[in-house]
């Protein structure tokens, strides 16, 4: 089951009040946007913490939601650009809901997206990689130094203090997740600037 990002399925609404004045897409906005308040609240907490207040806040929020599509749908025309985005939410629905069980996931990937614009390359300049291995090892580096940039953490120092902990075997396999950089920035070692 892939796991379908909210801001999809919130793209999907957002031109209609504009095109159509329909407050039906707007009450959807807004559903919606009260998720993302929940999501704003509680960045940069621990998954298991961002598990526990997704639970207690956010998923009354969605079954709410799903019932309010689910009965809007039956009060509109079927070829609607309401009902055909009502559509996509309900088609999608488990995967829209991943992340309330697992605070590892995100609601949306605009923060990465727009953290790999950047990176973007050009056809040609996508030839380095050699090999599909080679995009996936790119992949996981630029994933890890672009979590560190969101957790306010510098990239190189901690990437050097990390590979530095597992060479040396300060850092045991069963301490790995000590070294994620949301843990990481509140253990620095001292004498270390994540300026």
């Amino acid at each position: 089951m892939d796991c379908v990002r909210m801001v999809h399925t919130r793209r999907k609404f957002y031109d209609l009040p504009l095109a159509t004045k329909s407050p039906l897409a707007e009450e959807a906005l807004r559903r919606i946007a009260a998720l993302y308040a929940i999501e704003a609240d509680m960045r940069g907490q621990s998954a298991d913490a961002r598990r526990q207040v997704r639970q207690q806040h956010s998923r009354p929020l969605v079954v709410a939601m799903h019932t309010w599509l689910t009965e809007q749908l039956e009060r509109i025309s079927g070829r609607s650009g309401l009902a055909q985005a009502i559509h996509y939410a309900l088609n999608h629905w488990a995967g829209l809901i991943l992340f309330l069980d697992d605070g590892r996931i995100e609601l949306d990937t605009n923060t990465v997206e727009r953290a790999m614009r950047p990176v973007a390359l050009g056809r040609k300049n996508a030839l380095f990689a050699g090999a599909d291995s080679g995009g996936r090892r790119w992949a996981i580096i630029a994933t890890l130094i672009q979590t560190a940039k969101l957790n306010d953490v510098d990239p190189l120092a901690w990437l050097t203090d990390v590979l530095e902990r597992i060479v040396s075997g300060r850092t045991k396999r069963n301490e790995l997740h000590s070294l994620l950089p949301w843990i990481w920035k509140n253990t620095e070692p001292s004498g270390v600037n994540t300026g």
